[in-house]
């Protein structure tokens, strides 16, 4: 027989039913838990991650199948991730080719050559930025796979690389060989003749010659050196008007 116990007021009364209510307890149980990280909080940190993915996915298709035969749900599918979000993040199929040119583009201009160090004569650091410039092109032949096609009929697209990449390149290339006096004092038209031949030699030793034609890929860039050889000694000795003696023979 259970116990009648007195209860001096209501509010006596209602708290004692509340301890003994299990269907309460468990709800007080859980409010005293710490709340769970929202969902949305956890979206927001993978989203990084699945736009790195559909880029990823996106380059690699546009490269190997081309950027017209290629299908969101083909990429949605090598990323691992919704077709819905190519839609979220990017606006479509056109967004994700326009955020892997933003993407190169900022690549591009952060490796413009200030942080390495400079050669002590002109055509040791002409050649030596040639090379580099190859190897760039070497390292972007998936991403210029993709774009290159694209451009050839879309010139908004040709346009943008050309304003943000060359032009860029070429001011940051001009830049870092006016410190040597032999370039500094050549006439103008040659000193922005050779500043553009080093993204010039870049995408034809280091594209179109191992990726295009196949060309045994040191091969090309030992021929990438030899042309920046020659360009350096032709304008050096065009501006003091005698031959270079490796150049004539003598």
């Amino acid at each position: 027989m259970r116990d009648t116990v007195a209860y001096t007021s209501r509010d006596e009364f209602h708290m004692a039913t509340l301890v003994h209510d299990k269907p309460y307890l468990r709800s007080l149980s859980k409010k005293a838990q710490p709340a769970a990280e929202p969902a949305l909080s956890q979206r927001k940190r993978d989203r990084p991650g699945k736009q790195q993915a559909l880029l990823q996915a996106a380059l690699q298709l546009f490269a190997s199948k081309g950027f017209d035969a290629t299908t969101t749900r083909e990429i949605a599918a090598a990323a691992g991730c919704a077709e819905g979000l190519i839609h979220r993040y990017f606006d479509g199929k056109a967004g994700l080719l326009g955020a892997l040119v933003n993407q190169h583009v900022s690549e591009a201009l952060g490796d413009s050559g200030p942080q390495m160090r400079p050669a002590l004569q002109f055509e040791d650091e002409f050649v030596s930025m040639v090379d580099r410039a190859v190897e760039r092109m070497w390292q972007s032949r998936e991403f210029l796979k993709a774009f290159i096609p694209r451009a050839i009929v879309d010139p908004a697209l040709s346009n943008v690389m050309n304003r943000a990449v060359l032009s860029g390149r070429n001011t940051a290339v001009a830049e870092r060989l006016r410190r040597y006096p032999k370039y500094a004092a050549l006439p103008a038209e040659d000193i922005e003749v050779l500043a553009q031949s080093v993204a010039i030699l870049g995408l034809i030793f280091g594209f179109m010659r191992p990726v295009v034609l196949r060309q045994d890929r040191e091969v090309a860039r030992s021929a990438a050196s030899k042309f920046a050889k020659v360009l350096t000694r032709a304008a050096t000795s065009a501006k003091t008007g005698q031959p270079d003696p490796e150049l004539s023979g003598e």
